[in-house]
């Protein structure tokens, strides 16, 4: 009499319809990553991208914890100090003597020509003045381009010729000539309301400026987008199912065009920086004693101490290049990890 054979067959190996066999074989299961999860691995193997994020990281903690670095120095950005035992008065009147000229224990970046001011403290209160004026005219912007560009794409039409004309208009303008020429106006309007002469006057302005004059390139690209968008199925079942113009475009349209926002985003910063800057250099953006960069480099200009000592214009300058190199760069790897077509990752 011949045995029974097992279930698992002759050799003691899982048959192959038995559960064991199947969950064997089966292939492993892979999580799905989001885009931004997509994007946030591309990011990390790129270690140029790393780096421009710890920089920008490094000076928007720079700005932010301003009071309490200026505090920890034991100085703060308004205070003066032009005595004879701080500035020279005889081979050339207003600079610091060479105690502190330089980095020392009492002022870690010196002491500014003409009128003593710490450099450090102005430099930490200027990357505050600068950042909050650049991320606000960037969300300005970005808020604007994206509404009207959605509108335009959605609906098509009166509403699209409309808002398509006003980007050409926007497009057409020099816009360098148009700020320089508006700032002044602007600040003399605003300074009949609750923000009168104070320092954020000229900040308020500026993020005026910014922000609605830069939304026309990004409505542009989101159109186009939009455009494309409008006609997919999800969009077409969420009008079946009676959702409103306001719902569709919110929820159906606008997450879609995120990724292109984001890029458009991380790019305008680094150019909000400048511009703020050659607006505070120019002498209509902020105004001393107000902390700026462009104004940290006017102040060195006008006086000259550049040629005297170039430490003056070096300290703001290449925080400035550093700051706007590093946006840059991290918005060209956002771009990049954002790229549907990309075979990374």
């Amino acid at each position: 009499m011949l045995p029974a054979r097992s279930p698992s067959g002759a050799d003691g190996e899982a048959a192959p319809n038995s559960p064991s066999a199947a969950s064997t074989s089966a292939p492993p299961v892979v999580a799905a990553r989001s885009l931004i999860g997509t994007a946030w691995l591309r990011i990390r193997r790129s270690r140029i991208a790393l780096a421009a994020l710890a920089v920008v990281v490094l000076m928007i903690l720079f700005a932010v914890l301003a009071p309490l670095l200026t505090a920890i120095e034991g100085q703060d950005a308004y205070t003066t100090s032009t005595s004879p035992d701080v500035l020279d008065d005889y081979g050339t009147p207003g600079l610091p003597l060479p105690y502190y000229r330089y980095p020392s224990g009492d002022h870690w970046l010196g002491l500014e020509p003409g009128l003593g001011r710490d450099i450090f403290a102005r430099m930490a209160h200027g990357a505050q003045v600068s950042l909050i004026i650049a991320l606000l005219a960037t969300v300005v912007s970005v808020v604007l381009g994206t509404v009207l560009g959605a509108a335009a794409g959605y609906f098509g039409g009166k509403v699209d010729m409309v808002i398509s004309r006003v980007m050409d208009l926007f497009l057409a303008f020099p816009h360098l000539l148009l700020v320089l020429s508006l700032t002044p106006i602007l600040q003399s309007r605003l300074g009949d309301t609750a923000l009168g002469d104070g320092s954020l006057l000229p900040i308020a302005s500026l993020v005026i400026i910014l922000g609605f004059f830069g939304w026309a390139y990004l409505a542009r690209v989101v159109r186009g987008q939009v455009l494309s968008i409008r006609e997919q199925e999800f969009v077409e079942a969420a009008r079946a199912y009676g959702a409103s113009h306001r719902s569709i475009i919110l929820k159906q349209i606008v997450p879609n065009v995120m990724g292109v926002v984001l890029v458009y985003a991380t790019m305008m910063i680094p150019t909000n920086i400048t511009a703020e800057a050659a607006l505070s250099f120019l002498g209509v953006g902020v105004k001393d004693p107000t902390p700026s960069w462009g104004q940290m480099l006017n102040a060195a200009q006008q006086g000259h101490w550049y040629l005297t000592d170039p430490w003056f214009l070096a300290v703001p300058a290449g925080a400035l290049v550093i700051t706007v190199l590093a946006f840059n760069l991290l918005g060209d790897a956002v771009r990049d990890a954002l790229d549907p077509k990309s075979s990374r990752g």
